[in-house]
């Protein structure tokens, strides 16, 4: 069944960047948005992932630019931002999604699975930010909408078992984002995090430790879990409303999930 809620083109003229994009949510948004309008540019690391992504949303008719970027590394982001606006203008929609998922109980001491997590999550997302936020100020200081959406997590508020450093990157992401409310807003840069539950994403086949494992394979079969399309069609909505409105953090659940 269709999640689609807006019709038409609401996004025509703008320049959206999707991180992340090779797979999952970010690939969906980044066709979703395409049909409704926006210029589309995506970035990850894997390029041939990309260029399936670009390939689907020209045949429909759109527009887009893969740039195999690691968020990771500042300078290849900079430079990334960099071709976007050469190529299409200053982009006015982010959809800072990139991450990464790896569950083990504290004491298992997995400092490079921590590591890796703080660097993509929190490292990454921050490069994306420094490197488009000129360009949002500045679409914005034109009387262009701009948006900002950062992928969180429910895990950012639920307490769970061994999601301790995975949680904590995503804390610090729906946090980070209201602090930048009070810097962004009065400039007309809205600026939202979205914290959806279980998607059905290749996510979770990252997570190697049997309990959380089990945890998400049973709330797989056992409920009706969030498809990428159902994001997608979130932060769609969040970019099509009205330049004054700014939907600053919406949680999205599968309605059967309890934890």
């Amino acid at each position: 069944m269709s999640t689609a809620l807006l019709t038409g083109t609401p996004l025509a003229g703008r320049v959206a960047v999707v991180s992340g994009a090779s797979s999952g949510m970010g690939a969906v948004t980044a066709e979703r948005l395409a049909e409704l309008g926006a210029t589309m540019v995506v970035l990850a690391r894997r390029q041939d992932r990309l260029d399936d992504v670009v390939k689907n949303i020209e045949a429909a008719g759109g527009t887009a630019l893969a740039l195999a970027v690691d968020v990771t590394d500042r300078e290849a982001v900079r430079s990334a931002a960099q071709q976007v606006a050469a190529r299409f203008g200053t982009a006015d929609l982010v959809f800072n999604n990139a991450g990464v998922q790896l569950i083990s109980g504290i004491e298992e001491l997995k400092v490079d699975e921590w590591q890796r997590q703080i660097d993509l999550n929190i490292t990454g997302l921050m490069n994306i930010i420094a490197a488009f936020l000129p360009q949002l100020t500045d679409s914005a200081a034109r009387g262009r909408p701009a948006d900002l959406i950062n992928t969180s997590s429910i895990a950012a508020t639920r307490i769970l078992a061994k999601f301790s450093v995975y949680s904590g990157t995503k804390a610090y992401i729906s946090h980070l984002t209201r602090l930048l409310r009070v810097e962004l807003g009065p400039k007309m840069v809205r600026v939202a995090t979205i914290e959806p539950g279980m998607v059905d994403t290749e996510l979770p086949d990252h997570v190697t430790d049997p309990d959380a494992s089990r945890l998400m394979a049973d709330l797989i079969h056992d409920i009706d879990v969030l498809q990428g399309a159902d994001i997608a069609e979130t932060v769609a909505f969040m970019a099509a409303v009205p330049r004054h409105v700014n939907l600053t953090e919406i949680t999205v659940l599968p309605t059967a999930q309890v934890v």
